[in-house]
């Protein structure tokens, strides 16, 4: 919580530091020096004491880690004993509150949180989707000017939130997913998509890490996360995490009993070639579930099936799949010589996968010839991939390599693969039906990116198994918001003559934070101005107009005046 006063930056030399967030510049203070052994260096633990204030540079608003670490001898009276800026960003909060009220996550929630600790897990899931931020330091500052479903709208600090995400318990999140999933319609057949992710950490007291093999190697150890996503109703599901070291080949079969446990029969799955394999594909006929996989890259069953059916659909118009831009085709047969169920195989091409996929070919093979012609007369072992492309002749009695000639037919045949790729099916449908399916992962996709870049959750920023699980719970339900507004924007754009560039996520969001409540010197909060056309158009992306707005004001202006004539509650 921040106070209402200025004073002059405190001077420590080394230990005082400055980061900007957005527009607000932030003070550091190096609290302690923590020792690596494993590492053998000392990392500093920064403390927010307080942000930027004034044009001049040198002067800051304190917070309550000031008083910490540097008393209250220094710090004027506070005025009004004000707790909260005398301007409130409400636009945002208001759609958010909305969509979780629909969802009646505060019903739910409140059942395993209790009410008052229900309201500070919302809170933080609407201060990740709005800042784009999931650091517990800055959670306060972002309070400190808008409206908060935390009971009496009081402002915790960074400390009692590290503290709220460890406290949460294994049968907390595990009773808000089984009481989430028992009000899905499962009588509907819907496909589900299903992915994951893994991301890098530090913190060695979190069990869960363990090196793997991660999507973007920092030479970290990771942990996986992954999410079911019903792509008919657009809505994620349930999620689970687990260490880094399984990889996604070996989780599906424990994700499909979790699937039949949460009550999921009538469904198929949409997967990602990362998931292919016979033993997964058995499972699922074994469980009664269809599934629409992407086949790995060009194996031999897949190279059979283009040369077998290229010249055949490429260019029949009864074939042309216009939206995606592909041609396709579907084979029946079955998948593995053992199998006993006709598989469905959509084969595709792609003109503009075909000619940057032609490209990239021609581009390695001739790195490759750069590299053999360096080598001439020299002794050295040429890695087999080179053996793909050329035949090399090496003088045998001492190992010189001499020169290489390229495989004219082995090169013209990969060309001939190019722009070529194939999704198999168990039920019967159309090359279009199954690629319009296996496209609205898409939506799955772009929730990982969501979490990752829009949430702040490159990083968990906890130091224990516990926190960790507190953070992921409060994090997946941030994205079962957050994706309903991405949802509410692409419907609601589809409506409109133009694209306009403010119906994106990040974008919307900015735009409703300047709907905006000042305090009167009556105390009270009242909306600056009315709402604007632009406004108008991304509220009417969740069925909410100037009336709804109004109400939804007035409420929070009595809220606000009576939590700050009251006594705050304590931390």
């Amino acid at each position: 919580m921040y106070l209402d006063c200025m004073i002059k930056i405190p001077e420590a030399p080394g230990k005082i530091s400055l980061i900007t967030k957005g527009n607000t510049t932030y003070v550091r203070y190096v609290a302690e020096r923590v020792y690596k052994p494993d590492k053998k260096y000392t990392s500093p633990n920064h403390k927010v004491i307080g942000k930027l204030a004034g044009a001049s540079g040198d002067l800051m608003i304190p917070n309550e880690n000031y008083l910490k670490y540097f008393g209250a001898l220094d710090i004027p009276e506070i005025r009004n004993n004000v707790r909260r800026s005398s301007c409130i960003r409400v636009g945002a909060f208001i759609v958010i509150r909305k969509i979780m009220e629909d969802y009646k996550l505060p019903d739910i929630l409140s059942k395993y949180l209790g009410k008052r600790d229900c309201g500070l897990f919302l809170d933080l899931g609407a201060y990740s989707i709005i800042t784009e931020n999931n650091a517990a330091q800055y959670y306060p500052d972002y309070a400190y000017n808008h409206p908060l479903l935390t009971e009496k709208m009081h402002i915790y600090s960074d400390s009692k939130i590290s503290d709220f995400f460890a406290s949460i318990e294994d049968d907390q999140r595990i009773g808000f997913l089984n009481e989430w999933n028992a009000g899905r319609d499962h009588r509907e057949k819907i496909y589900i998509s299903y992915d994951s992710t893994n991301k890098n950490c530090e913190a060695g007291e979190i069990q869960m890490v363990e090196f793997g093999h991660p999507k973007e190697d920092k030479g970290l150890p990771v942990f996986n996360y992954s999410i079911a996503y019903d792509t008919y109703n657009k809505e994620p599901l349930f999620y689970e995490q687990y260490p880094g070291s399984i990889v996604d080949i070996s989780q599906l079969q424990f994700m499909l009993e979790k699937a039949n446990g949460y009550g999921y029969k009538h469904v198929g799955f949409i997967l990602d070639r990362g998931y292919f394999s016979k033993e997964n594909i058995g499972y699922m006929d074994k469980c009664g579930y269809d599934f629409v996989i992407m086949v790995k890259g060009m194996n031999a069953l897949v190279k059979e099936l283009v040369l077998e059916n290229r010249g055949k659909f490429e260019e029949e118009r009864a074939c042309n799949i216009r939206e995606y831009k592909v041609f396709g085709t579907t084979i029946k047969r079955q998948l593995y010589a053992t199998d006993t169920e006709d598989r469905y195989f959509h084969l595709y091409y792609s003109e503009q996968k075909a000619s940057a996929e032609r490209e990239q070919l021609e581009a390695k093979i001739e790195r490759m010839k750069k590299c053999l012609d360096q080598w001439k007369g020299q002794t050295r072992t040429i890695a087999e991939g080179f053996k793909t492309y050329f035949n090399l002749e090496i003088y045998d009695k001492d190992g010189t390599f001499l020169f290489a000639r390229e495989k004219e037919e082995a090169i013209i045949e990969e060309k001939r693969l190019c722009g070529y790729f194939v999704i198999v099916t168990s039920a019967r449908m159309s090359a279009r039906e199954a690629l319009e399916l296996y496209k609205s992962r898409d939506a799955s996709e772009k929730l990982f990116r969501g979490d990752k870049s829009y949430l702040g959750n490159k990083s968990l920023r906890v130091s224990s198994d516990e926190a960790a699980s507190g953070k992921i719970f409060e994090e997946f339900v941030a994205l079962i918001v957050r994706n309903k507004i991405y949802t509410c924007l692409k419907a609601e754009m589809k409506k409109l003559d133009k694209k306009p560039n403010f119906m994106t996520v990040p974008a919307a969001l900015s735009e409703l934070e300047k709907i905006e409540m000042i305090r009167m010197t009556d105390g009270r909060y009242r909306m600056d101005h009315s709402v604007t056309a632009t406004q108008r158009t991304i509220l009417n992306a969740f069925d909410i107009d100037s009336t709804y707005i109004k109400k939804a004001t007035d409420e929070l202006s009595r809220i606000l005046y009576n939590c700050e004539n009251e006594r705050p509650l304590e931390d």
